[in-house]
């Protein structure tokens, strides 16, 4: 799994599910993780249908990448394109896990997404997925393979540009 790399949104701003640009660097960014994904051969690559993905997918050499609702970062509802500093956190103070933002989804429901998409992947005859995506579906993928608990799993965050390696 590789999280796409720098958007072009100011600081402290929810974006979730917006379909925001990348980040002017976007060539030297997306250069460094074709390079780390050199020598790989995947079988099947999939990509979350927002742009920052589907660009990063693209410039990598995959773009006829099978696009996947299920691989898009959570949704936010109200709270999208807001200021995290002006948002009512109050529903996530007794429960960010199970709860909703207002007209959004909770974690729970973004991972039984991610966890239908990884079921679906283990029926399929591949050696090898590549799939681009968001920071919160692989917070999701680390819970699925047992590396995190929902509790703990914003401990350690995925950097723009990382990959991940998970064994199906």
């Amino acid at each position: 799994m590789v999280r796409h790399t720098r958007v072009a949104v100011a600081p402290g701003i929810c974006y979730g599910q917006t379909d925001v640009p990348v980040y002017e660097t976007f060539p030297e960014e997306a250069a460094a993780v074709r390079e780390k994904l050199a020598g790989w051969v995947p079988d099947r690559v999939y990509t979350s249908p927002l742009g920052r993905c589907v660009s990063l997918a693209g410039f990598c050499g995959y773009p006829d990448a099978v696009r996947d609702d299920r691989l898009k970062e959570l949704h936010f509802g109200e709270w999208e394109n807001h200021p995290w500093e002006e948002l009512d956190m109050s529903v996530w103070e007794t429960d960010w896990i199970g709860n909703p933002p207002p007209g959004g989804e909770s974690f729970v429901q973004m991972y039984e997404r991610v966890s239908g998409f990884l079921d679906e992947l283990k029926t399929k005859s591949i050696d090898t997925a590549l799939v681009f995506t968001h920071g919160g579906v692989i917070n999701c993928a680390r819970i699925y393979f047992g590396q995190n608990t929902f509790e703990d799993v914003f401990d350690r965050m995925s950097e723009y540009g990382q990959v991940w390696e998970f064994q199906l």
